[in-house]
């Protein structure tokens, strides 16, 4: 299967145009789609349902959408009648196969006086695969600070560990409606999970150890746990200091990661930036792995 991450900057492209078909061609082939910075009905992107659009473009995928920011944007008609909108800013999954469940999860917050701090989400999918249900996010944290983004790794990680024993949004027989249930829809959740999308975080900082684990200096590699992560770039055999999928004053850095459960790392296939793509500010990165 091929999974892209991709934060679409609500479709302004390195040309400031305003072009989601441009994005939808620049992800179209993938099985799984994850987007950041999608929105709804905001005055700078031209009061679009970006979701919808989307989803018109990509037609051939399934799809859920989850909020960080979520505010009022409604009107009223001429008769006066209230018209609902919401304003909206969070992110995306696509599927080519079933989105069997969906939940979203918001990460902590710091509210602040004058730096802009957005409410940020992890948008969960449990998808069908040919090997059985996987389990993805697509995943936005704070721009703001190491200190701010840490309380967000934990409560990810929090999120990861407690699915299992939450399980799937409906669980258990006694007298349950059968209506409520499809075939394929999984009590369990699956154990293993692949996180991905714009973590605005560098693999040197704090925040990268916490995800893959420490380095082990002379010794070679991260020590990541046998229940953890890796950065499926690195298991996909790139330098950890390699590649670039934005620039932060110019200077380029790599900030958007497929972190895989390190039960699924020999499935890695390939991992790839893709540096011609105009959509956003940042870049696309594709794997390729045997799901």
């Amino acid at each position: 299967m091929k999974f892209v991450t991709y934060n679409i900057q609500y479709g302004r492209g390195k040309d400031e145009r305003f072009d989601l078909e441009r994005i939808a061609g620049e992800v179209a082939g993938a099985d799984v789609i994850a987007l950041q910075e999608v929105e709804r009905f905001w005055q700078r992107s031209g009061m679009v349902d970006q979701p919808a659009e989307l989803a018109r473009l990509l037609d051939g995928y399934h799809w859920v959408y989850g909020a960080g920011v979520d505010v009022d944007a409604g009107t009223t008609d001429d008769a006066g009648k209230p018209v609902h909108r919401r304003r909206q800013f969070g992110n995306m999954l696509l599927s080519k196969t079933l989105i069997l469940t969906s939940r979203n999860h918001l990460l902590p917050k710091y509210a602040t006086l004058k730096p802009l701090s957005l409410q940020r989400a992890a948008l969960e999918g449990v998808v069908a695969t040919a090997a059985g249900a996987a389990r993805l996010y697509s995943v936005h944290l704070t721009h703001l600070s190491a200190e701010t983004r840490l309380p967000q790794i934990d409560h990810l990680w929090h999120v990861h560990r407690r699915a299992v024993i939450e399980g799937a949004p409906i669980t258990g027989s006694d007298r349950l409606p059968a209506e409520w249930i499809q075939d394929g829809i999984p009590g369990a959740m699956p154990r293993e999970a692949i996180i991905m999308g714009d973590f605005n975080f560098e693999p040197d900082s704090e925040e990268y150890k916490r995800m893959v684990g420490p380095s082990a200096g002379p010794y070679g590699g991260r020590m990541t746990n046998p229940d953890g992560f890796v950065d499926a770039w690195v298991a996909a055999g790139h330098k950890e200091d390699e590649g670039m999928t934005a620039a932060i004053r110019d200077r380029p850095v790599r900030l958007d990661y497929l972190f895989v459960s390190t039960a699924l790392r020999d499935r890695i296939k390939s991992v790839e930036i893709d540096n011609a793509a105009q959509g956003s500010d940042h870049q696309p990165v594709w794997m390729e792995i045997d799901l």
